[in-house]
């Protein structure tokens, strides 16, 4: 049996908005819901789980119904550094202020 796990108000939030951005696009796609199940390797109940933006069905889950109706590639952007403004600003912080020239081994400073 699975742990009980209760994530903050944002993560399901956001899952809620995932499941029903799922459904839309079964729906745009006039796809029932058996065939995306189907296509997803997994059960119907488990699709409307999904579409509810169930916190407990597995990201794999989830990949696999965006894969079953042809937007995963949307899921390997999410952390991209190009969508990450924060991670941008700290790795920029990071670099060097100056940036100095490599000396050839063996040349002395004095010249």
């Amino acid at each position: 049996m699975p742990t009980p796990h209760n994530p903050p108000a944002a993560v399901r939030r956001a899952l809620r908005k995932l499941g029903a951005d799922i459904r839309d696009a079964r729906l745009r796609r006039r796809l029932p819901m058996a065939i995306v199940a189907e296509r997803a390797f997994t059960s119907r109940s488990t699709l409307q789980r999904v579409e509810a933006g169930d916190t407990n069905v597995s990201i794999g889950i989830y990949a696999g119904v965006l894969h079953a109706l042809g937007l995963l590639d949307g899921l390997s952007q999410i952390a991209d550094i190009s969508n990450d403004s924060v991670g941008q600003s700290l790795a920029s912080s990071d670099l060097p202020k100056h940036a100095h020239p490599k000396r050839p081994i063996g040349s002395s400073r004095d010249g």
